[in-house]
């Protein structure tokens, strides 16, 4: 028994020393991040925010800090999944409202003032004190409204256009087919000139034919006049 527990106690003494080296390493990473955050050297800092978060996976402070320097660095979503990881482990309320605070700023930048609203509210459930995230949230909350109005108005506008383009086809419609009707007379009036140059025709080949029959009478006749002539002077 006494060797198990001697041994017991030496294996937790070896992980305690592990652990207490793996804190160590992990503080002197996010401090050397964070004097390289301050002198704007942003990619060294994200280096060493990551080379945290290696050591401690579950280090929010490493994922705050990172994700503010991959924010200035204009790299917004991965910015916002650092934030978003943060929020999800942390318990502390100072830390949660300065990490949904930041989360507002990028759904504002953004012009989604809705998310932005509501992270600024959560911001201020946390740390009600913050005058900053107050501001904010004001702001937001402004924009959103205007945000709002300009959209009712232009779908207002889009309905108003959508309308006067219909009544302008409709009255296109209706004006081509009063010109049609116009261009083409009725059925009844259509079937009367069919029947008038039916009668027409008739009537010219009618005389066409009667002044053919005419045309061999007066041929007949003047035959006939000459052959009588030509008798009479025989006899003659």
């Amino acid at each position: 028994m006494y060797c198990i527990k001697r041994y017991i106690g030496i294996c937790l003494l070896v992980g305690l020393a592990t652990s207490v080296y793996a804190q160590k390493e992990e503080r002197d990473l996010i401090r050397r991040g964070n004097r390289l955050y301050k002198d704007s050297v942003f990619v060294d800092a994200e280096v060493n925010y990551r080379k945290a978060l290696e050591v401690n996976p579950k280090s929010t402070v490493s994922m705050f800090n990172l994700g503010n320097t991959l924010l200035q660095q204009n790299k917004v979503k991965e910015a916002m999944e650092q934030y978003v990881a943060a929020s999800q482990i942390e318990k502390d309320k100072g830390n949660r409202a300065q990490i949904f605070h930041n989360m507002g700023v990028i759904f504002q930048s953004q012009k989604d003032y809705a998310k932005a609203v509501e992270a600024y509210k959560e911001s201020l459930r946390n740390n009600p004190k913050d005058d900053e995230t107050r501001y904010n949230l004001a702001l937001a909350q402004k924009m959103l409204k205007d945000q709002q109005q300009n959209q009712q108005n232009q779908d207002q506008n889009q309905q108003q256009e959508q309308k006067q383009q219909e009544q302008e086809q409709k009255q296109n419609q209706q004006d081509q087919q009063k010109q049609d009707q116009q261009q083409q007379p009725p059925q009844n009036q259509q079937q009367q000139q069919k029947d008038q140059m039916s009668k027409e025709n008739a009537e010219q080949l009618l005389n066409s034919v009667m002044q053919d029959e005419k045309d061999v009478q007066d041929k007949v006749k003047k035959q006939q006049q000459v052959i009588q002539g030509g008798r009479l002077e025989k006899d003659w």
